[in-house]
């Protein structure tokens, strides 16, 4: 099994920025339930995106997510908030420079 990782950019809205991270913690928790889902967490990027880093324990669990309520329910709950639909990047780690695989 290879593990997945993830980013997901979302760009809001002037002034939106508040309702965009409140609108993704409400959604979150469901996420976080999913099969395979080991990070699911948002951060405060300095050109004032908000990104979200993923990690999935294969390209399976991420597929199912990709078509799952609950994410259906968070893109539903972010789009008043954002300019754009999130800017999303799936990798998957090459072992070098840590600990294999680490992030």
């Amino acid at each position: 099994m290879t593990e997945v990782v993830v980013t997901a950019v979302f760009t809001p809205v002037p002034g939106a920025k508040d309702q965009l991270v409140e609108a993704l913690q409400r959604t979150m928790p469901a996420v976080h339930e999913e099969q395979g889902c080991r990070l699911y967490a948002i951060h405060d990027a300095d050109d004032g995106t908000v990104t979200m880093i993923e990690k999935w324990d294969s390209a399976a669990d991420l597929q199912a997510h990709s078509t799952s309520p609950a994410v259906e329910a968070l893109r539903d709950a972010v789009a008043p908030y954002v300019t754009e639909p999130a800017t999303v990047t799936t990798m998957t780690a090459i072992p070098v420079g840590g600990a294999a695989g680490t992030l």
